[in-house]
């Protein structure tokens, strides 16, 4: 029996060996297989002009009751009705390929995007009230490919943000601060509401800083059209943070790839240009910190109830053309992309900095 049980340990193990290896060599292709949509866009009507008016329209909202963006992990403490207003765009969080935007009442996404709402707009909850709006984001797969209804979906997507944006502005009022933040296809769409909603208007004088993460910003083709310089100073307001994490070895290859085949926001190719990256554990741009630096990354666990943050766990530093290091794998979870990307866990990693951040820059006159 002891024997046969060896077999089976060696047996399972060779499997896991050569899936890492295939995984190694055709990860990218493999996600794009499993998540990229076979079947057309289906066009869609803008939603009816009072939607976001409704309080099931949104993920998070000061009235809202078990409102996910109060999360904090022991030790801290959220302080809404005060400070800014922070208008948050969740990450993709639908994850099939049946359609190419997801439905506003779909439980799974909606059910993860609360679950990022408690991981990274969290971080925020220290600074003032968040509003986080549920939108018919585009599916992870038109992230992995070039068909135009990958765009369609995207524009769609961005469509329902900009509603919920001027919903969030009416309710706010003409002077309060304001936060904006989102990660991965939210901080896609943050961009395109930086430069079509905000870049050149009365309302940059409002604006604390915006946090661009999970998405590569050209410092030359797309910051200028953004409005919003790069932080250079820790307590700087009226600026940009961007930066996209990989622990080391790092292989950003499929960005890369992608970015360099694109155009910039000024029209101009964005290929071998560098991106912005800022380090969130100085609030500077290009810089290098010890994990000693960190205040604290936040560990979670399958539903937050038992997330910690735990200091002095990560290190950082800029390199390349702007990529994030994070130095050897931390084990925050399974969810590590090809290429020793830690995408997922840019705001965990750094959780307490970014509430850290937030404030120091709140309170910067």
């Amino acid at each position: 029996m002891a024997r046969k049980f060896l077999y089976v340990v060696a047996f399972v193990t060779a499997l896991v060996i050569i899936a890492a290896f295939v995984f190694r060599i055709w990860g990218n292709e493999l996600i794009r297989w499993r998540f990229v949509p076979t079947g057309t866009f289906e066009p869609q009507a803008a939603l009816p002009g009072n939607s976001y008016d409704l309080a099931k329209m949104w993920l998070a909202r000061p009235d809202i009751k078990d409102n996910p963006a109060l999360w904090t992990p022991p030790g801290y403490k959220p302080k809404p009705g005060q400070g800014a207003a922070i208008f948050f765009i969740h990450p993709t969080s639908y994850l099939e390929r049946d359609h190419w935007n997801a439905a506003l009442d779909d439980k799974e996404a909606n059910e993860r995007a609360a679950l990022y709402l408690r991981g990274q707009a969290s971080a925020f909850n220290a600074a003032g009230d968040i509003w986080a709006p549920r939108y018919r984001q585009a599916t992870f797969g038109a992230f992995m490919t070039g068909k135009a209804e990958a765009q369609r979906a995207l524009d769609l997507a961005y469509g329902d943000v900009t509603q919920a944006f001027d919903v969030f502005l009416k309710a706010v009022g003409p002077d309060r601060p304001i936060i904006l933040a989102g990660h991965s296809q939210g901080a896609l769409h943050l961009t395109r509401l930086l430069r079509e909603r905000v870049a050149g208007t009365p309302l940059m004088k409002r604006v604390v800083a915006a946090y661009v993460v999970g998405w590569p910003v050209s410092r030359t083709a797309d910051l200028p059209a953004l409005g919003l310089p790069e932080c250079t100073a820790p307590d700087q307001r009226g600026c940009l943070l961007s930066w996209q994490s990989f622990a080391e070895p790092a292989d950003p290859t499929l960005i890369l790839d992608t970015f360099d085949a694109s155009t910039g926001l000024d029209g101009k190719p964005r290929r071998g240009t560098r991106m912005v990256c800022t380090n969130p554990l100085t609030g500077t741009a290009n810089a290098t910190a010890p994990a000693s630096a960190n205040h604290g990354t936040l560990f979670p666990a399958q539903d937050m109830s038992g997330a910690t943050a735990k200091p002095r766990e990560v290190p950082a530093r800029c390199a390349g053309r702007g990529f994030l290091l994070i130095g050897e794998a931390p084990q925050l979870g399974p969810y590590v992309l090809p290429g020793n990307n830690y995408h997922v866990y840019d705001y965990a990693l750094f959780w307490a900095d970014v509430r850290a951040d937030a404030a120091r820059r709140l309170a910067a006159k």
